[in-house]
Protein backbone atom coordinates (compact mmCIF):
# COMPACT_ATOMS: atom_id res chain seq x y z
CA UNK A 1 0.00 0.00 0.00
CA UNK A 2 1.46 3.41 -0.99
CA UNK A 3 0.65 6.07 1.25
CA UNK A 4 1.55 9.86 0.23
CA UNK A 5 3.02 11.68 3.38
CA UNK A 6 4.40 15.56 2.94
CA UNK A 7 7.20 17.11 4.63
CA UNK A 8 5.55 18.39 7.28
CA UNK A 9 4.22 14.70 7.83
CA UNK A 10 7.47 12.51 7.37
CA UNK A 11 9.06 15.44 10.25
CA UNK A 12 6.58 13.98 12.48
CA UNK A 13 6.84 10.81 12.37
CA UNK A 14 11.02 10.29 12.42
CA UNK A 15 10.20 12.86 15.81
CA UNK A 16 7.00 10.22 17.25
CA UNK A 17 9.43 7.32 16.40
CA UNK A 18 11.85 8.50 18.71
CA UNK A 19 9.42 9.30 21.46
CA UNK A 20 8.06 5.61 20.97
CA UNK A 21 11.23 4.15 21.34
CA UNK A 22 11.95 6.44 24.57
CA UNK A 23 14.88 8.45 22.96
CA UNK A 24 12.82 11.69 23.78
CA UNK A 25 10.50 13.10 26.00
CA UNK A 26 6.74 13.77 24.78
CA UNK A 27 7.60 17.42 25.94
CA UNK A 28 10.80 17.29 24.19
CA UNK A 29 8.91 16.57 20.85
CA UNK A 30 6.70 19.52 21.31
CA UNK A 31 9.43 21.75 21.36
CA UNK A 32 10.43 20.17 18.24
CA UNK A 33 7.55 19.63 16.00
CA UNK A 34 6.25 23.40 18.02
CA UNK A 35 3.10 21.56 19.03
CA UNK A 36 1.40 21.15 22.80
CA UNK A 37 1.99 18.11 24.62
CA UNK A 38 -1.42 16.54 24.58
CA UNK A 39 -1.42 17.32 20.66
CA UNK A 40 1.97 14.92 20.89
CA UNK A 41 -0.29 12.70 22.89
CA UNK A 42 -3.25 12.43 20.54
CA UNK A 43 -0.27 11.67 17.88
CA UNK A 44 1.10 8.76 19.50
CA UNK A 45 -1.46 7.26 20.37
CA UNK A 46 -2.80 7.42 16.37
CA UNK A 47 0.45 5.99 15.33
CA UNK A 48 0.42 3.61 17.78
CA UNK A 49 -3.33 2.35 16.14
CA UNK A 50 -3.35 2.55 13.03
CA UNK A 51 0.85 2.88 11.79
CA UNK A 52 2.10 5.55 9.63
CA UNK A 53 -0.84 5.80 7.83
CA UNK A 54 -2.52 7.27 10.76
CA UNK A 55 0.25 10.46 10.24
CA UNK A 56 -1.29 11.20 7.02
CA UNK A 57 -4.07 13.68 6.34
CA UNK A 58 -7.29 12.46 5.95
CA UNK A 59 -9.21 13.98 3.33
CA UNK A 60 -5.37 13.62 0.92
CA UNK A 61 -6.80 11.70 -2.83
CA UNK A 62 -10.76 12.63 -1.88
CA UNK A 63 -12.50 15.28 -3.90
CA UNK A 64 -12.80 18.71 -2.86
CA UNK A 65 -15.64 19.54 -0.92
CA UNK A 66 -16.14 22.99 -3.06
CA UNK A 67 -15.37 21.47 -6.64
CA UNK A 68 -17.96 22.46 -9.85
CA UNK A 69 -19.82 18.62 -10.36
CA UNK A 70 -18.30 16.68 -13.78
CA UNK A 71 -21.77 17.63 -15.80
CA UNK A 72 -21.17 21.41 -15.37
CA UNK A 73 -16.87 20.99 -16.51
CA UNK A 74 -17.89 18.59 -18.82
CA UNK A 75 -20.47 20.98 -21.03
CA UNK A 76 -18.49 24.26 -19.94
CA UNK A 77 -15.61 22.13 -22.17
CA UNK A 78 -17.80 21.10 -25.07
CA UNK A 79 -19.18 25.13 -25.45
CA UNK A 80 -15.41 25.80 -25.35
CA UNK A 81 -14.17 23.33 -27.68
CA UNK A 82 -17.29 24.10 -30.22
CA UNK A 83 -18.07 28.00 -30.07
CA UNK A 84 -14.76 29.42 -28.29
CA UNK A 85 -12.37 27.33 -29.49
CA UNK A 86 -8.81 29.54 -29.58
CA UNK A 87 -10.15 32.03 -27.04
CA UNK A 88 -7.86 32.68 -24.21
CA UNK A 89 -9.26 31.63 -20.63
CA UNK A 90 -10.21 35.09 -19.47
CA UNK A 91 -12.17 35.81 -22.54
CA UNK A 92 -13.84 32.22 -22.62
CA UNK A 93 -14.73 33.07 -19.17
CA UNK A 94 -16.72 35.98 -20.13
CA UNK A 95 -18.49 34.55 -22.75
CA UNK A 96 -19.31 31.46 -20.80
CA UNK A 97 -20.55 33.87 -18.23
CA UNK A 98 -22.37 36.49 -20.36
CA UNK A 99 -23.72 33.94 -23.32
CA UNK A 100 -24.33 30.72 -21.94
CA UNK A 101 -24.74 31.20 -18.07
CA UNK A 102 -22.07 29.77 -16.70
CA UNK A 103 -20.51 31.62 -13.90
CA UNK A 104 -17.35 29.78 -13.22
CA UNK A 105 -13.87 31.84 -11.76
CA UNK A 106 -11.54 32.17 -14.34
CA UNK A 107 -8.82 30.25 -12.73
CA UNK A 108 -10.97 27.43 -12.89
CA UNK A 109 -11.94 27.61 -16.27
CA UNK A 110 -7.62 28.27 -17.33
CA UNK A 111 -7.27 25.10 -15.18
CA UNK A 112 -9.86 23.14 -17.42
CA UNK A 113 -8.69 24.21 -20.33
CA UNK A 114 -5.03 23.61 -19.65
CA UNK A 115 -6.06 20.23 -18.67
CA UNK A 116 -7.61 19.22 -21.75
CA UNK A 117 -5.36 20.80 -24.21
CA UNK A 118 -7.45 23.97 -24.89
CA UNK A 119 -4.72 26.36 -23.43
CA UNK A 120 -1.01 26.69 -23.83
CA UNK A 121 0.11 28.45 -20.40
CA UNK A 122 2.81 31.07 -22.01
CA UNK A 123 5.48 29.76 -19.88
CA UNK A 124 5.22 26.24 -21.71
CA UNK A 125 4.96 27.70 -25.31
CA UNK A 126 7.53 26.99 -28.16
CA UNK A 127 9.51 30.20 -27.90
CA UNK A 128 9.65 31.39 -31.11
CA UNK A 129 13.70 31.48 -32.57
CA UNK A 130 14.93 34.59 -33.35
CA UNK A 131 17.58 33.11 -35.95
CA UNK A 132 20.72 35.54 -36.58
CA UNK A 133 21.00 38.11 -39.61
CA UNK A 134 24.40 38.60 -41.37
CA UNK A 135 25.27 42.21 -41.22
CA UNK A 136 25.13 43.85 -44.88
CA UNK A 137 28.14 43.97 -46.79
CA UNK A 138 28.34 47.88 -47.85
CA UNK A 139 28.41 50.86 -45.70
CA UNK A 140 25.27 52.96 -46.67
CA UNK A 141 23.03 49.58 -47.52
CA UNK A 142 21.08 49.79 -44.35
CA UNK A 143 20.66 52.42 -41.43
CA UNK A 144 19.22 51.63 -38.93
CA UNK A 145 17.09 54.09 -37.14
CA UNK A 146 15.61 54.34 -33.32
CA UNK A 147 14.74 57.18 -30.96
CA UNK A 148 15.88 56.10 -27.41
CA UNK A 149 13.81 58.48 -24.71
CA UNK A 150 15.83 58.25 -21.33
CA UNK A 151 17.00 60.66 -18.53
CA UNK A 152 19.92 61.72 -20.13
CA UNK A 153 21.10 64.41 -18.45
CA UNK A 154 20.60 62.77 -14.81
CA UNK A 155 18.23 65.35 -13.63
CA UNK A 156 20.48 68.38 -14.87
CA UNK A 157 17.78 68.55 -17.48
CA UNK A 158 14.42 67.09 -18.36
CA UNK A 159 13.89 63.79 -19.81
CA UNK A 160 14.38 63.91 -23.73
CA UNK A 161 14.43 61.64 -26.66
CA UNK A 162 18.22 60.78 -28.62
CA UNK A 163 17.79 59.71 -32.20
CA UNK A 164 20.46 57.47 -33.24
CA UNK A 165 21.47 56.73 -36.77
CA UNK A 166 23.68 53.51 -37.31
CA UNK A 167 25.07 51.67 -40.34
CA UNK A 168 24.17 48.10 -40.81
CA UNK A 169 27.40 46.71 -41.91
CA UNK A 170 29.82 48.84 -39.90
CA UNK A 171 28.04 49.31 -36.53
CA UNK A 172 29.27 52.96 -37.24
CA UNK A 173 27.47 55.23 -34.88
CA UNK A 174 26.76 57.99 -38.20
CA UNK A 175 24.15 60.27 -36.36
CA UNK A 176 23.28 61.50 -33.14
CA UNK A 177 20.97 64.46 -32.16
CA UNK A 178 19.08 65.03 -28.69
CA UNK A 179 15.26 66.19 -28.67
CA UNK A 180 12.70 67.10 -26.37
CA UNK A 181 10.28 63.92 -28.28
CA UNK A 182 10.69 61.61 -31.14
CA UNK A 183 8.40 63.48 -33.09
CA UNK A 184 8.18 64.25 -37.49
CA UNK A 185 9.78 67.42 -37.37
CA UNK A 186 12.69 66.01 -35.32
CA UNK A 187 13.01 63.33 -37.57
CA UNK A 188 13.13 66.03 -40.48
CA UNK A 189 15.70 67.65 -38.62
CA UNK A 190 17.95 64.58 -38.20
CA UNK A 191 17.74 63.23 -41.31
CA UNK A 192 18.53 66.08 -44.04
CA UNK A 193 21.79 66.50 -41.65
CA UNK A 194 22.15 62.68 -42.40
CA UNK A 195 21.96 62.88 -45.47
CA UNK A 196 24.12 66.25 -45.98
CA UNK A 197 26.45 65.03 -44.42
CA UNK A 198 26.79 61.52 -46.03
CA UNK A 199 24.61 61.23 -49.03
CA UNK A 200 21.42 59.18 -49.35
CA UNK A 201 21.48 55.71 -48.39
CA UNK A 202 19.95 52.68 -50.11
CA UNK A 203 17.41 52.07 -47.22
CA UNK A 204 16.63 53.01 -43.53
CA UNK A 205 15.36 50.33 -40.84
CA UNK A 206 13.28 51.09 -38.16
CA UNK A 207 10.20 50.15 -35.80
CA UNK A 208 6.36 50.37 -36.36
CA UNK A 209 6.37 53.76 -34.87
CA UNK A 210 3.51 56.19 -36.01
CA UNK A 211 6.56 58.80 -37.76
CA UNK A 212 7.28 55.61 -39.71
CA UNK A 213 4.07 53.85 -40.60
CA UNK A 214 0.51 54.28 -40.53
CA UNK A 215 -0.99 51.95 -37.82
CA UNK A 216 -4.55 52.43 -38.55
CA UNK A 217 -5.80 49.37 -40.20
CA UNK A 218 -8.70 51.04 -42.25
CA UNK A 219 -5.70 53.17 -43.65
CA UNK A 220 -2.87 51.34 -43.18
CA UNK A 221 -2.82 49.81 -47.22
CA UNK A 222 -3.31 53.09 -48.86
CA UNK A 223 -1.60 55.95 -46.56
CA UNK A 224 1.75 56.85 -46.22
CA UNK A 225 3.47 58.65 -43.52
CA UNK A 226 4.77 62.18 -43.89
CA UNK A 227 8.38 61.07 -43.00
CA UNK A 228 7.88 58.26 -45.97
CA UNK A 229 6.62 61.37 -48.14
CA UNK A 230 9.72 62.54 -47.83
CA UNK A 231 12.20 59.26 -48.12
CA UNK A 232 9.87 58.56 -50.92
CA UNK A 233 10.67 61.97 -52.58
CA UNK A 234 14.08 61.50 -51.53
CA UNK A 235 14.21 57.56 -53.14
CA UNK A 236 15.54 55.95 -50.56
CA UNK A 237 13.80 52.69 -48.83
CA UNK A 238 11.79 52.76 -45.42
CA UNK A 239 11.94 48.94 -44.10
CA UNK A 240 10.29 48.60 -40.94
CA UNK A 241 10.94 45.56 -38.53
CA UNK A 242 8.85 42.85 -37.07
CA UNK A 243 10.59 42.93 -33.28
CA UNK A 244 13.14 44.95 -31.45
CA UNK A 245 15.58 42.02 -32.15
CA UNK A 246 15.33 42.31 -35.32
CA UNK A 247 17.23 45.85 -35.23
CA UNK A 248 19.60 44.43 -32.46
CA UNK A 249 22.15 46.43 -33.48
CA UNK A 250 20.73 49.90 -32.83
CA UNK A 251 18.91 48.75 -29.79
CA UNK A 252 22.47 47.57 -28.48
CA UNK A 253 23.98 50.53 -29.37
CA UNK A 254 21.43 52.71 -27.44
CA UNK A 255 21.98 50.26 -24.15
CA UNK A 256 26.22 50.87 -24.56
CA UNK A 257 25.07 54.94 -24.60
CA UNK A 258 22.59 54.99 -21.66
CA UNK A 259 25.80 53.89 -20.06
CA UNK A 260 28.97 55.76 -21.88
CA UNK A 261 27.27 58.71 -23.13
CA UNK A 262 25.55 59.82 -20.12
CA UNK A 263 29.23 59.41 -17.71
CA UNK A 264 30.54 61.36 -20.79
CA UNK A 265 28.33 64.11 -21.01
CA UNK A 266 28.81 64.58 -17.09
CA UNK A 267 32.42 64.64 -16.67
CA UNK A 268 31.91 67.08 -19.54
CA UNK A 269 29.86 68.79 -17.48
CA UNK A 270 27.19 69.51 -19.93
CA UNK A 271 23.64 70.46 -18.73
CA UNK A 272 21.10 71.15 -21.42
CA UNK A 273 20.47 69.61 -25.26
CA UNK A 274 21.65 72.37 -27.10
CA UNK A 275 25.68 71.89 -25.35
CA UNK A 276 25.23 67.69 -25.93
CA UNK A 277 23.76 68.24 -29.75
CA UNK A 278 26.73 70.97 -30.18
CA UNK A 279 29.52 68.00 -28.43
CA UNK A 280 28.19 65.10 -29.83
CA UNK A 281 30.57 64.99 -33.10
CA UNK A 282 33.52 64.50 -30.88
CA UNK A 283 31.58 61.70 -28.82
CA UNK A 284 30.77 59.96 -32.35
CA UNK A 285 34.69 60.20 -33.36
CA UNK A 286 35.34 58.37 -29.96
CA UNK A 287 32.18 55.94 -30.30
CA UNK A 288 33.47 54.70 -33.74
CA UNK A 289 37.28 54.98 -33.13
CA UNK A 290 36.20 52.00 -30.15
CA UNK A 291 33.34 49.67 -31.76
CA UNK A 292 33.07 50.30 -35.37
CA UNK A 293 33.90 47.61 -37.64
CA UNK A 294 35.41 47.34 -41.21
CA UNK A 295 32.53 46.51 -43.72
CA UNK A 296 33.22 42.89 -45.74
CA UNK A 297 33.04 45.56 -49.33
CA UNK A 298 34.55 48.63 -49.27
CA UNK A 299 32.12 49.66 -51.15
CA UNK A 300 30.16 52.87 -50.21
CA UNK A 301 26.61 52.47 -51.32
CA UNK A 302 25.55 56.13 -49.97
CA UNK A 303 24.06 58.17 -53.07
CA UNK A 304 25.19 62.00 -54.40
CA UNK A 305 22.25 64.66 -52.71
CA UNK A 306 21.62 66.35 -56.17
CA UNK A 307 18.76 68.13 -54.92
CA UNK A 308 19.15 71.83 -54.17
CA UNK A 309 19.27 73.59 -51.09
CA UNK A 310 15.09 74.98 -51.93
CA UNK A 311 14.38 71.86 -53.12
CA UNK A 312 15.13 70.26 -49.41
CA UNK A 313 13.86 73.04 -48.09
CA UNK A 314 10.43 72.37 -49.75
CA UNK A 315 10.30 68.32 -49.37
CA UNK A 316 11.54 68.37 -45.71
CA UNK A 317 8.38 69.79 -44.50
CA UNK A 318 4.61 68.70 -43.11
CA UNK A 319 2.37 68.53 -46.14
CA UNK A 320 -1.28 68.43 -46.16
CA UNK A 321 -3.93 69.45 -49.27
CA UNK A 322 -6.33 72.03 -48.63
CA UNK A 323 -9.32 72.80 -50.94
CA UNK A 324 -9.65 76.39 -52.22
CA UNK A 325 -12.74 78.16 -51.48
CA UNK A 326 -14.47 80.24 -53.99
CA UNK A 327 -13.08 83.25 -51.65
CA UNK A 328 -9.66 82.31 -52.18
CA UNK A 329 -9.02 80.87 -49.12
CA UNK A 330 -8.05 77.85 -47.54
CA UNK A 331 -7.87 77.08 -44.01
CA UNK A 332 -5.03 75.51 -42.00
CA UNK A 333 -4.84 74.76 -38.41
CA UNK A 334 -7.69 76.81 -37.25
CA UNK A 335 -5.93 80.10 -39.55
CA UNK A 336 -7.65 81.25 -42.88
CA UNK A 337 -5.08 82.16 -45.15
CA UNK A 338 -6.19 84.53 -47.93
CA UNK A 339 -4.63 83.59 -51.42
CA UNK A 340 -3.64 86.64 -53.60
CA UNK A 341 -6.29 87.92 -56.12
CA UNK A 342 -4.84 86.43 -59.64
CA UNK A 343 -5.78 85.77 -62.92
CA UNK A 344 -3.78 82.52 -61.81
CA UNK A 345 -4.81 81.94 -58.36
CA UNK A 346 -8.77 82.29 -59.74
CA UNK A 347 -8.52 79.05 -61.82
CA UNK A 348 -7.22 77.10 -58.31
CA UNK A 349 -11.09 77.74 -56.61
CA UNK A 350 -12.46 74.14 -56.24
CA UNK A 351 -8.90 72.78 -56.72
CA UNK A 352 -6.93 70.93 -54.08
CA UNK A 353 -3.31 72.90 -53.17
CA UNK A 354 -0.40 71.75 -50.66
CA UNK A 355 0.34 73.91 -47.52
CA UNK A 356 3.85 73.11 -46.41
CA UNK A 357 5.02 73.93 -43.01
CA UNK A 358 8.44 73.79 -41.93
CA UNK A 359 9.98 72.76 -39.26
CA UNK A 360 11.09 75.89 -37.70
CA UNK A 361 7.51 76.86 -37.21
CA UNK A 362 7.29 78.75 -41.23
CA UNK A 363 4.11 78.07 -43.59
CA UNK A 364 4.02 77.97 -47.14
CA UNK A 365 1.31 77.67 -49.88
CA UNK A 366 2.23 75.50 -52.98
CA UNK A 367 0.49 73.80 -56.15
CA UNK A 368 2.60 72.34 -59.35
CA UNK A 369 5.83 73.28 -58.25
CA UNK A 370 4.68 77.22 -57.80
CA UNK A 371 5.15 79.35 -54.14
CA UNK A 372 1.24 81.20 -53.65
CA UNK A 373 1.62 84.42 -52.39
CA UNK A 374 -0.96 84.47 -49.64
CA UNK A 375 -1.99 86.74 -46.13
CA UNK A 376 -3.50 85.43 -42.80
CA UNK A 377 -6.99 86.32 -42.15
CA UNK A 378 -6.73 85.88 -38.40
CA UNK A 379 -5.45 83.59 -36.38
CA UNK A 380 -5.99 82.14 -32.37
CA UNK A 381 -3.12 83.74 -30.62
CA UNK A 382 -3.71 82.13 -27.67
CA UNK A 383 -4.72 77.85 -27.24
CA UNK A 384 -8.01 77.76 -25.84
CA UNK A 385 -9.22 75.23 -23.33
CA UNK A 386 -9.85 71.53 -24.63
CA UNK A 387 -8.51 72.15 -28.06
CA UNK A 388 -6.78 69.71 -30.35
CA UNK A 389 -3.30 69.68 -30.85
CA UNK A 390 -1.26 67.64 -33.33
CA UNK A 391 1.01 65.53 -31.91
CA UNK A 392 4.28 66.96 -34.22
CA UNK A 393 3.76 70.32 -31.79
CA UNK A 394 2.85 68.65 -28.56
CA UNK A 395 5.97 68.95 -27.16
CA UNK A 396 6.17 72.69 -28.07
CA UNK A 397 2.83 73.27 -26.48
CA UNK A 398 3.15 71.59 -23.37
CA UNK A 399 6.37 73.56 -22.95
CA UNK A 400 4.63 76.81 -23.77
CA UNK A 401 1.42 76.14 -21.26
CA UNK A 402 4.50 75.22 -18.47
CA UNK A 403 5.90 78.53 -18.84
CA UNK A 404 2.57 80.23 -18.96
CA UNK A 405 1.85 78.44 -15.41
CA UNK A 406 5.46 79.20 -14.17
CA UNK A 407 5.38 83.29 -15.32
CA UNK A 408 1.60 83.15 -13.62
CA UNK A 409 2.88 81.82 -10.30
CA UNK A 410 5.55 84.32 -10.40
CA UNK A 411 3.56 87.12 -11.23
CA UNK A 412 0.98 86.44 -7.90
CA UNK A 413 3.99 86.05 -5.68
CA UNK A 414 4.80 89.80 -6.21
CA UNK A 415 1.77 90.44 -5.72
CA UNK A 416 0.85 88.96 -2.60
CA UNK A 417 4.61 90.35 -1.49
CA UNK A 418 3.73 93.95 -2.16
CA UNK A 419 0.33 94.34 -0.91
CA UNK A 420 1.56 92.42 2.45
CA UNK A 421 2.22 94.98 5.28
CA UNK A 422 5.48 94.17 7.22
CA UNK A 423 4.77 92.45 10.90
CA UNK A 424 5.55 96.38 12.22
CA UNK A 425 3.39 98.13 10.21
CA UNK A 426 0.68 95.59 11.09
CA UNK A 427 1.57 95.91 15.01
CA UNK A 428 1.06 100.12 14.23
CA UNK A 429 -2.01 99.48 13.20
CA UNK A 430 -3.40 97.39 15.67
CA UNK A 431 -2.10 99.65 18.66
CA UNK A 432 -3.99 102.68 16.77
CA UNK A 433 -7.20 100.78 17.05
CA UNK A 434 -6.77 99.97 20.91
CA UNK A 435 -5.94 103.84 21.73
CA UNK A 436 -8.90 105.17 19.82
CA UNK A 437 -11.64 104.57 22.36
CA UNK A 438 -8.88 106.12 24.99
CA UNK A 439 -8.43 109.49 23.12
CA UNK A 440 -12.13 109.52 22.78
CA UNK A 441 -12.81 109.41 26.16
CA UNK A 442 -10.27 112.00 26.88
CA UNK A 443 -11.41 114.00 24.98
Amino acid sequence: MLITMSDKEIQRLAVLQDVRDQRITQVRAAEILNLSTRQITRLVQKFNQDGISGLAHANRGQPGHHRYDEAIKSECLAIISEHLLGFGPTLAHEKLSSRFGFHIPVETVRRWMTANDLWIPRSKRTKRPYQPRYNRDCIGELIQIDGSYHDWFEGRAAKCCLLVYIDDATGKLLHLRFCEAETTFDYMISTRAYIEQYGKPLAFYSDKHSVFRVNQKSTKDTSITQFGRILSALNIDLIFANSPQAKGRVERANRTLQDRLIKDMFLEGIHSIAEANAWLPCFIEQFNQKFAKCARNPKNLHRQLIESKIELDDIFTWQEPRKVTKSLTITYDKCIYILESTELNQKLVGQYISFLEYPDGTVAIMHQGRKITYRIFNKLSKLQQHEVVENKRLGAVLSHIQEQHEELEKQNKRSRSKHMPNRKAQQAIIEQRKLNPVLDTLS
